[in-house]
């Protein structure tokens, strides 16, 4: 992914102009986005039995900002040439900064579980820190394209690269918001080394990433707590420990078909937010383990035909761009997976086009519209 192509794109066929570029990709996108939608209604039907929860409201703006809004900004994020994205890529990275820094100001930003990661706009709320997943990996694209060749410099290479990873960091760190830090950390990781950056530096960002974590354990308590329960799942098993342990009976009683589409049980006052960070738990209970397999297996492919779409990119940005965005969904979706099976500690990171949240499905979406964007300018 080093060397820069310089091959002229393949024109764009007039009937498929804003989905063009890579049709397997569109539709995978497209039976995730539908299968998601039904698992979230499914899961959405838990809420039911909680006094306070308005089922319909929460599928409405599901359907209406994620999809409705979301399949939009696809549409658009496609349809803008992609040079317009490397030259915009610093200022667009700039501004979800500030849109996330908003979430501190009083009257604008929510306080929420613990944390401040919202900006209320009355009827719904909106998570700026989705969007600064985007602004990141462009503008971490941007620089890297042009200095694929100086990144064993640690002036050119490493220390820019640190504090570019740094800003959002902070932000992450002060929400407090320590899975999405630790998502970003790894997919700015994984694009430095793939742009040409020496192993050498490897050793230093672990390092780096290493003590900055213990710090973070040791201010906040609530993340040492949780790897405690990941240690020992049963000790607290009524208080910290009690989302694994109804997340891992609804994934076991699940068998190998499950209960039925519909047919959760846990769902049901038991599993603590069933259409948001435990949804696979739910779906798993009533696809059982075909279903769970079947979903993993669509995500698996949908990120292999975008790392496919990259090394076929015409260029370096194009292909730094579709690798990361591939990178965010597939790592989010296993660490949401893996954090319901119990193979890591609960984080708080949704399962990309499935779990509650408008803001974050579109922000899904506009990356899949780059990836396709990069796709519609592969090397011949």
């Amino acid at each position: 992914m080093t060397a820069v192509f310089t091959a002229r794109p393949r024109p764009i066929s007039n009937g498929m102009k804003f989905i063009s570029g890579d049709r397997v990709f569109v539709v995978l996108v497209v039976v995730i986005v539908l299968l998601g939608f039904a698992i979230f209604s499914s899961a959405s039907l838990g809420l039911l039995a909680r006094e306070s929860s308005s089922v319909s409201k929460d599928i409405l703006f599901q359907a209406g900002l994620g999809l409705g809004l979301g399949f939009l900004a696809l549409l658009i994020a496609r349809a803008i040439p992609l040079s317009w994205f490397k030259v915009c890529a610093p200022y667009i990275y700039a501004g979800t900064l500030l849109l996330t820094a908003l979430v501190f100001v009083p009257g604008i930003g929510l306080h929420a579980g613990g944390a401040t990661r919202w900006i209320g706009l009355g009827f719904t709320t909106v998570q700026p820190t989705e969007f600064m997943k985007i602004g990141f990996v462009l503008v971490l694209a941007w620089w890297l394209a042009p200095r694929a060749r100086q990144l064993a410099n640690p002036r050119k290479g490493l220390y820019p690269f640190i504090g570019i990873v740094a800003l959002p960091s902070i932000l992450l760190i002060a929400q407090p918001n320590t899975s999405t830090m630790i998502l970003l950390l790894v997919t700015g990781a994984m694009m430095f080394f793939s742009a040409g950056a020496p192993w050498r530096d490897f050793g230093i960002l672990a390092l780096i990433a290493v003590i900055t974590l213990v710090a973070v354990v040791y201010a906040r308590p609530h993340v040492a707590q949780r790897i405690k329960t990941f240690i020992n799942p049963s000790e607290n098993a009524l208080t910290s420990g009690y989302q694994i342990q109804q997340s891992l009976i609804a994934i076991g009683s699940g068998g190998l078909l499950g209960r039925g589409f519909g047919q959760s049980v846990e769902k049901f006052n038991y599993l603590p937010e069933p259409e948001g960070d435990s949804i696979f738990a739910v779906f798993a209970e009533e696809t059982g383990f075909v279903g769970a397999s079947i979903l993993l297996a669509l995500f698996i492919a949908l990120v292999a035909r975008g790392i496919v779409i990259a090394g076929n990119s015409r260029d370096l940005f194009g292909g730094l761009v579709a690798l990361g965005f591939s990178s965010i969904i597939i790592l989010q979706a296993f660490i949401n997976m893996g954090s319901m099976l119990g193979i890591i500690p609960l984080t708080g990171l949704p399962l990309p086009f499935i779990s509650h949240g408008g803001t974050a499905l579109m922000a899904s979406l506009i990356m899949c519209g780059l990836i396709l964007n990069v796709a519609a300018h592969k090397k011949a």
